[in-house]
């Protein structure tokens, strides 16, 4: 039976849904953040680059996009545009009230 335990895959871990918020630099660098330090950084910048690329292609086709909020199940990600740069805040949504508008 050991043999069989050699093909199982280990369990991934879960991660606790962050609060806090990153803002980024006109680079995409990462330059504070108040998230937890458990967070992985690679979700970090991943976030954060797909924020980065929402607002230059919204510049690019010349539409005044300056806030973007995505809903999702469990998390609430509000990037804001700071002229070049972004600041983005996670919150985690309660599964037993309907979402808050900002």
């Amino acid at each position: 039976m050991g043999f069989l335990n050699f093909f199982a895959k280990p369990a991934p871990t879960l991660l606790r849904l962050p609060a806090g918020s990153f803002t980024m630099d006109r680079t995409g660098r990462v330059v504070v953040a108040t998230l937890p330090s458990n967070f992985p950084q690679s979700l970090v910048e991943e976030i954060g680059r797909s924020v980065m690329n929402a607002f230059s292609e919204a510049q690019t086709a010349q539409l005044p996009l300056e806030e973007l909020v995505i809903y999702y199940p469990a998390l609430r990600i509000t990037a804001r545009d700071m002229r070049g740069g972004a600041i983005v805040y996670l919150a985690p949504q309660t599964l037993t009230g309907p979402v808050k508008q900002l």
